[in-house]
């Protein structure tokens, strides 16, 4: 699925972080739990380098806790990587953040030195938020909403320790279909950027295939239909989502199941783990040399084309 939402003010701050990278020890990106792949922004792999990566898994407990340990474990196991799991209800973990960074700084932390830190993550992934509790005010602007944030600003977290603040950002070009899929689910891009029904399938199928209990328990499915478009008929035949003629309306049916995956009324759910996403990357890295391979065969046959008119 292909998300068309990259606001200027995105592009204007990548272009801002680029400028500036030079001067931070530290990276932190805060990612979705749910979905530490398809949140995670492919450009701070590219522009990094070899800096220090703290990888926050926000959010978790609207994840599945077994698949975040997994999680939590593979970040671990990258060089200059390490990971924390963090909820809203935790800020305690949260100010440990700070203690954290000096750990992967030893040498610069022992000799009293200015440690520069820059935080980044998507829209709407609660970086905001997460700042706001470093600091204990309202540092950053905080929303329910994606790209709260516009502009880059520097907080004083402690004496010798400085955050750089960032605009979430999205990226032109999703490679993994499926991660599209994802960020839509979990609202980390505007709902007009995506149609309910197209989400909602995705999100069903994923259901039937790896938590078809809470499918079952949640909607009175016995038994539990084969598709992803029988599950959105029943559910929209249970919550009354019917026009006349009674034919199911499957917008409104759709939105009730993003609507009750996001509030966790379906309880914690995760949508990829470290095996799955190692599979779809070799897929769609595979699609995408033979996209290109064949767009190279087909202005190379026109070439030959041109030669023969002459």
């Amino acid at each position: 699925m292909a998300i068309n939402w990259y606001p200027g003010h995105m592009h204007k701050a990548q272009k801002e972080i680029k400028e500036i990278l030079p001067q931070i020890d530290v990276v932190i990106e805060v990612c979705d739990a749910r979905l530490p792949f398809s949140s995670e922004n492919p450009m701070i792999t590219a522009i990094r380098g070899d800096k220090p990566l703290i990888k926050i898994l926000n959010k978790s407990d609207l994840a599945d806790p077994e698949i975040t340990e997994q999680w939590l474990a593979y970040l671990k196991s990258q060089q200059n990587v390490n990971a924390i799991a963090l909820t809203t209800d935790t800020p305690a973990i949260a100010k440990t953040i700070p203690t954290l960074i000096r750990k992967m700084l030893p040498h610069k932390d022992q000799q009293g030195k200015q440690i520069n830190a820059m935080i980044m993550g998507i829209p709407n992934v609660g970086k905001s938020t997460l700042i706001n509790t470093l600091v204990g005010k309202s540092k950053a602007k905080v929303g329910n909403e994606p790209a709260v944030t516009k502009g880059q600003q520097r907080i004083r977290l402690e004496d010798d320790l400085y955050l750089y603040d960032t605009p979430g950002m999205l990226w032109p070009k999703i490679v993994n279909e499926n991660s599209g899929y994802r960020l839509a689910i979990t609202s980390a891009v505007k709902d007009t950027a995506f149609e309910h029904d197209d989400i909602a399938f995705f999100a069903a199928q994923y259901l039937i295939e790896i938590y078809p209990q809470r499918l079952k328990e949640r909607y009175k499915l016995d038994p539990l239909p084969a598709t992803e478009v029988e599950v959105i008929e029943a559910i929209g035949r249970l919550r009354g989502c019917v026009r006349s003629g009674g034919v199911v309306d499957f917008y409104k049916a759709s939105t009730i199941l993003i609507n009750e995956i996001r509030d966790k009324t379906l309880g914690p759910i995760s949508f990829e783990t470290p095996t799955m996403i190692a599979g779809e990357t070799k897929y769609f890295e595979q699609l995408q040399a033979d996209k290109i391979a064949e767009r190279e065969a087909i202005k190379l046959k026109r070439g030959r084309g041109r030669k023969n008119k002459r």
